[in-house]
């Protein structure tokens, strides 16, 4: 049988599992040198893949390479960032005092200066699987203070990454997305969108609440593994918002969407028409700082960030694509679909 080191040696030269005339070639080599090897079922005592394949990839998977690369591309909001704190970190007893300022505190400055300096602590409690959901009982500032994620935020990528958003959508990626839409096959949902979409833009009026949503028809959810069960576009868009009607019943609301999240939650008289924006997460409302769609959304998507979320699963690619795209988070090191790079470079370097 090929050594160790063969197989090593050949996945050097090819870089992956070679490809198929060489299973076949080595497989022919083997039966030769050794009849007994030779499959009694197959026409020429060999198959071009089975065992080789399969060992192949064994080899791969248990190679230091395969296991760096591997480690290299992971889901981004689960994974520590590298902190720009340009404040001044407490611990200990500072700490437990500030976090007391921050709950009974009326000045909202002092509030927020508080939150920056117990961000790292924050972090390490976030990142603890074993306190992870203790967080908003910790910090229930974030509860009824507008802002404070996207200040956290601001403290793991700087002001840039966090403006980027907001600052490039409405002249740069709107209307690249919308173009893009057109060519997708009819539906009633795209169908839906488009037209409003496009008056919006045109007439440059406000921002209407499902604009954003366009790109998801983009990237549909996907099925991942053989126990993943497909989700319908319409049913995974109803994971990353939610909407009701003012007058309703916020407690009843939430008891009957069930544990989903993080997800944006609309509240208005009509779809078309929201007063206000949140974010609920843990059966939990967090105001949004501006009720504006676009700056709603940005903030449900920089929530997974402040708080290390994963991506819901049938958002992945959708996720995926607004992180490397819209806010050039980890361009490269995140495990990016075909379809989410294929997007991406032609929402970036085309011209419309």
């Amino acid at each position: 049988m090929l050594s160790f080191l063969g197989q090593m040696s050949l996945m050097m030269r090819f870089r992956r599992i070679p490809p198929v005339n060489v299973h076949i070639t080595y497989a022919l080599g083997i039966t030769t040198l050794f009849p007994n090897l030779k499959d009694p079922d197959s026409k020429n005592g060999y198959s071009g893949s089975s065992y080789l394949a399969w060992r192949w990839k064994t080899v791969q998977r248990n190679s230091e390479e395969f296991k760096k690369s591997k480690s290299t591309f992971q889901h981004c909001p689960k994974t520590p960032c590298n902190m720009l704190l340009h404040v001044k970190q407490l611990s200990g007893d500072e700490c437990k005092e500030a976090m007391s300022v921050i709950r009974h505190s009326a000045d909202m400055k002092l509030v927020k200066d508080n939150m920056k300096a117990t961000f790292q602590y924050r972090q390490k409690v976030i990142q603890d699987p074993a306190t992870a959901s203790t967080v908003l009982d910790l910090f229930p500032r974030f509860l009824y203070t507008s802002g404070l994620i996207d200040q956290d935020f601001t403290m793991l990528f700087g002001e840039e990454v966090s403006g980027k958003f907001l600052a490039k959508w409405p002249t740069f990626f709107k209307p690249r997305i919308i173009t893009e839409c057109q060519k997708l096959p009819q539906s009633a949902q795209v169908d839906e969108l488009l037209p409003l979409s496009w008056l919006a833009y045109l007439k440059k009026l406000p921002f209407l609440w499902n604009l954003i949503f366009i790109p998801y028809h983009l990237l549909p959810p996907t099925s991942r593994g053989r126990k993943s069960s497909k989700v319908s576009t319409s049913d995974a868009a109803d994971r990353l918002k939610k909407f009701m009607k003012v007058g309703r019943s916020m407690e009843t609301f939430l008891k009957e969407t069930g544990p989903a999240q993080p997800f944006l939650l609309c509240v208005g008289e009509r779809k078309n028409s929201i007063q206000n924006h949140y974010i609920v997460l843990d059966q939990k409302v967090i105001p949004c700082m501006t009720q504006t769609g676009v700056a709603a959304f940005d903030e449900l998507f920089k929530s997974h960030f402040a708080f290390s979320l994963s991506y819901d699963e049938p958002l992945f690619n959708f996720y995926t694509f607004i992180q490397t795209s819209m806010y050039g988070i980890d361009v490269g090191s995140v495990r990016e679909s075909p379809r989410v790079k294929e997007i991406r470079a032609r929402i970036l370097y085309s011209a419309i």
